[in-house]
Formats: C-alpha cells, structure tokens, sequence
C-alpha cells in the first residue's frame, strides 16, 4: 500500500474538538491514517504518493448503523402498506422463497449502492449470512453482519446454531473488516426462553445483539397483551440488556425507557425514511439525546425507504426532528454528521477503530467533489454536508487503506454486471 498524501480544500476528521480544516491533508501509511492537520507542502516525503484534491472535502466514511441489505431485491415491489401488512403479506412470503444465492446478488447490489453514496461501514441482519460475508470480503466494505433470527419456528434452536458457527467463521475475516452480532429480530418473535438462549449465547461468545424494539404502536399492544409489560421490560427481564445492544428505531419508547436504556450498553439506530415510509411513528431523537442516549443512523432495508443513501438520512434526521419539535435548534448539523459517522462506530463497537480521520485508526474515508453547483457556496461545510449534498457527490471511497471507488467508479467491481444479475434475481424469485 505504501504512503500517501492527500492535499484537500477541507478536512472535516470528526476527531473530538476537531474544528474543520482549510486547505488541509491527511497522510496514510498501509492500512492506517498517520497525522491530518493543515497544508504544508515541505512535508511530502520522497516515494509517497500525493493526490491533489484541492476541489473535494475529506471525511470519515459514512456508517450504516441498521439495515437488511439483500432486501434491495424487493425494492419498489411493496411500497405504501403498513408494516404488518407489509412484512407478513408481501414481504415474509418472498422470503420463505430466498436462496443462498439470491441473497448473494442482492448484497452484492447494495454494496455497490452504498458505496458509490460513502457508506464504508455497514450492519447487516438477514439470512444466508455467509453469502453476505462473501460480498463484503470481496468488494472491500466493512461490515458486521447478524443473522436475523425469529424463534417461533420449529428451527430456531437449529438457526441460533447455524448463526454462531456464521458468526465464529468469519469473525475478524477480510483483514479484520468482518465482526458479528447476534440478531434476534424483535420482541414479537423471539419467546423468552428463546430469548434467553440468545442472550446466553451472546455472553458466551462474547458477540452483542442487535434487534428492532419499540417500532409500532402494534408492537407494544402485542408484547402487553402476551407479556403484560411494554417491549423494553419484556426485554430487560430476560437478560437483554445485560449485553451490548443495537437497538432499531426506539419509535415508541417512553421517557423512563429512554432515560433507563441511556444507563446501559444500548446505542440506537435511528431510521426515519423507514419509520416514515412504514407510518411508524417519529422517534423521540431529541429527547434521547437529552437524557445521553447515544443516537446513530441507519437505513433500513431498501425495500422500505427505498434508497441506501445515509445522505438522505442525516438531512431527512434533521429536518424531521426540528418539524416535531417546533424547533429549529434541534438536531444541528454537526449532531446529525456525528450519528452517521462516530457515532456509528460506536454502535458498531468499533469506535477505536473508525468513525473518524486520527492518528491510528483506520484509513476509512470518502471524499466529496465540491464542483457542484448544489454545493457553492461553502461558508459551513458541515452544514453544506447535511443540508446540500447528496450521495452522487462522493467521487472517492477507501476502506482499510484501499481504494474502492475513485472517479466515481467502483475499483473492484464491474457495476453493470451486477445490475443485471441483481434484476435476474428479482425477477426470478416474484415468479417462483
């Protein structure tokens, strides 16, 4: 890999108290970011590589803290029905039809989507997990897949099996850009002592969890009217929360379970297209983030928002939370810019590693090409980011070290081939 310099027009690093930088750069050496401060040419060294990018602004990579990426398949295809109606009418029955192969070609598809839009970093919870992890190893994101996992089947047990030996094959693979969770897919699914044995297994093997909680109104009539408490308690009593947890949507939670999900190990990722395309409701964001709850961002499937851009999601986040809460001061754009990277990361438990540009972790960046007329002028590039740009601005993508899209083109992949299989796919499987 060697060194390189990138000479940039702003450096945004994310680094705490790190203020963005005009006419900046940012030395990688191998795999890893080494120093990042302002220009100062002296400091090229002989044999390193220098990429003049006086018209981008640099930023750690985007983080898609929640989503069901094979799900792009279905994109389109059940658009503007409730999410019970959704799931058990269209969607779950496409699914009993999936093949390892399928789900190959769906991945493959969204990875080409978020990275051409500067997500470097995603979680996964779905099926055929291994073909998931075979996408990722070869197109170079990073990831940290869950098989989704319902224990009201006959199978479950067999399924929370087949999800730990997933999980212990690949955990640490594609130099390190692979780790893993456990996936019980949501209150409504997973009985308790199915519940528990996922909860047991996750402290086992040390791995979090990673589950949808409080997403409708519907879910929290269902858990009081079996369990006779709301989803967080039905939780938090079989051990849930004694566990690091990844937490999807938090629509419907309370002020006590937000101020009692803040004292655990519990990051949420918060997914407005989705909870607004689906009419789930808004999540109280502002009030999580008073009571220190930590707040990232995901997508969802693409079946449900229908695009994988985590741009759309920090602007929609923003706007969103200022429109319910009637105030303007709400979720600024350095908050929303932070949910999509760092603290991203930390959902992931990966913050040591990425989620911003420092000395010693991990070269995951993106670059943006400012020569847009959407993007003049540029007095606040955070605000610019968040308010401005989109995903088709991103010109350059590297993770670990290497580059996976420069130009806009991805370095790996022939990106029409994979339309094409991924339209076969779809098609195929509506017929089947």
């Amino acid at each position: 890999m060697g060194t390189i310099f990138i000479h940039c027009q702003w450096l945004i690093s994310m680094a705490d108290g790190q203020a963005p930088v005009h006419d900046a750069y940012l030395k990688i050496v191998d795999d890893k970011i080494v120093e990042a401060g302002p220009w100062r040419e002296a400091m090229i060294e002989p044999g390193s590589e220098l990429i003049e990018a006086q018209d981008k602004l640099v930023m750690p990579g985007l983080i898609n803290t929640h989503t069901h990426a094979a799900m792009v398949l279905f994109r389109s295809l059940a658009d503007d029905l409730a999410l019970d109606s959704w799931l058990k009418e269209k969607i779950w029955p496409l699914e009993e039809k999936l093949t390892p192969e399928d789900v190959y070609a769906g991945t493959r598809l969204a990875i080409c989507e978020m990275l051409r839009s500067g997500t470097t970093a995603f979680a996964d919870m779905y099926f055929f997990m291994d073909e998931v992890a075979r996408a990722v190893e070869e197109s170079g994101i990073r990831a940290v897949l869950a098989r989704g996992l319902l224990g009201t089947g006959p199978e479950a047990e067999k399924k929370l099996e087949e999800a730990i030996e997933t999980g212990k094959r690949w955990k640490g693979k594609a130099q390190g850009r692979i780790t893993t969770m456990l996936g019980p897919h949501a209150p409504y699914t997973v009985p308790p002592e199915f519940l528990r044995q996922v909860v047991a297994a996750s402290r086992h093997y040390q791995v979090p969890l990673h589950i949808h909680v409080a997403e409708t109104r519907n879910e929290l009539e269902e858990i009081s009217k079996e369990y006779g408490k709301r989803p967080v308690a039905y939780l938090a009593e079989h051990g849930v929360f004694s566990r690091p947890v990844l937490l999807a949507h938090g629509v419907w939670l309370d002020e006590g379970e937000i101020a009692f999900l803040s004292r655990q190990k519990v990051v949420v990722a918060h997914n407005p297209s989705s909870n607004l395309k689906l009419a789930s409701g808004i999540a109280p964001v502002a009030k999580m983030q008073q009571e220190d709850l930590p707040v990232s961002l995901g997508t969802d499937g693409a079946a449900s928002n229908n695009r994988l851009d985590m741009f759309a999601e920090m602007r929609l986040a923003s706007l969103l939370h200022k429109g319910a809460n009637q105030d303007p001061t709400v979720l600024p754009a350095e908050t929303v810019l932070k949910m999509g990277t760092i603290n991203g990361a930390h959902a992931l438990g990966l913050a040591d590693h990425i989620g911003s540009l420092e000395a010693g972790k991990k070269a995951d960046l993106i670059m943006i090409d400012l020569n847009q007329s959407h993007l003049t002028p540029c007095f606040n590039p955070v605000s610019l980011l968040v308010y401005a740009a989109r995903g088709s601005d991103v010109s350059d993508v590297m993770v670990n070290g290497e580059w996976l899209v420069r130009d806009g083109k991805l370095t790996k992949w022939d990106e029409e081939e994979i339309r094409k299989a991924a339209t076969r796919t779809a098609v195929d499987l509506v017929k089947r």
